[in-house]
């Protein structure tokens, strides 16, 4: 597989966001769902409406996510509908929860290592390309969060998710052993690229970046500095980025990030990912000022 190329800025703002998705040269067509964070009440870090504002306009996409599997404020689609009128994304955005009513659409994973089934909210039917905006940052049990994540734990039904957490077996959601874990949101994310057809453009952004997810209602402050903005059109390549940029850092913060990605071997995703070969660690990194 020959290499991806991957975008990056060192330049955080919204509107480099957009001229970088520009030079990732692909045109998504249809309707498009735009895949991102919503951000758990009470969590400081997620990147917001206004962040995001000029690429989402832009496209022209509808803003898609699903419920959680755990207890908070998204955890029912009346509760995760009013979270999101109040972080501001109803306001300026059309909002689909792709899980909002049953039944789930369920993806089959016939090469899955772990997993053969994937379910996702039935509302994925409604489009036909997919924009995946990712915060870059650690996560309690993932490691870290970016492309991979967003892919399949991000677009997965509530009952998807406790399927993913538990390697296949939903009442083992917080049990199961930690690597087929991991396999299994590499399964999952695999089955979601194939749905599209690859006519999905990833965006990570390295910002605010805490040891916790946005999913955390309490989660620790960014613990280094920001690096920058990444678009690529494989979700792989521009998570393993992600992690060199980190690993290259001389921030003094840089250590107690690598410390909760590599206790939950984060970069085992990456490594069963790639094993599934729907994308490449291989990649040149192309640096926009």
């Amino acid at each position: 597989m020959e290499k991806a190329t991957v975008y990056f800025s060192r330049t955080i703002t919204p509107e480099q966001v957009l001229e970088l998705y520009k030079m990732a040269g692909k045109e998504l067509k249809g309707n498009i769902a735009i895949k991102l964070h919503s951000g758990e009440k009470g969590n400081q870090n997620f990147l917001g409406p206004d962040f995001w504002k000029p690429v989402i306009n832009y496209v022209g996409g509808t803003v898609v996510e699903c419920n959680t599997a755990y207890d908070g404020a998204r955890n029912t689609t009346e509760r995760h509908r009013k979270l999101m009128a109040e972080h501001g994304w109803s306001k300026y955005f059309k909002v689909d929860l792709l899980d909002a009513e049953g039944p789930d659409k369920v993806l089959d994973i016939p090469g899955g290592k772990v997993i053969k089934k994937n379910y996702v909210g039935k509302d994925i039917e409604n489009y036909d390309s997919m924009l995946v905006l990712s915060h870059f940052k650690g996560h309690p049990m993932g490691g870290y969060g970016g492309a991979l994540k967003q892919l399949s734990i991000g677009v997965a039904s509530s009952y998807g998710k406790a399927y993913i957490h538990g390697a296949g077996e939903t009442e083992k959601i917080w049990t199961a052993d930690h690597d087929l874990f991991l396999e299994s949101m590499a399964d999952a994310a695999g089955s979601v690229v194939e749905y599209f057809r690859g006519n999905i453009i990833y965006v990570n952004v390295m910002k605010n970046m805490s040891v916790d997810c946005d999913c955390c209602a309490v989660a620790e402050d960014p613990c280094m500095k920001d690096i920058g903005i990444l678009v690529s059109t494989d979700p792989i390549a521009i998570d393993q980025a992600c992690l060199d940029l980190v690993y290259a850092s001389n921030d003094p913060g840089r250590d107690h990030l690598l410390k909760r990605i590599t206790s939950q071997n984060g970069v085992h995703t990456i490594e069963a990912a790639a094993a599934l070969g729907y994308g490449t660690r291989e990649y040149e990194l192309v640096e926009i000022d």
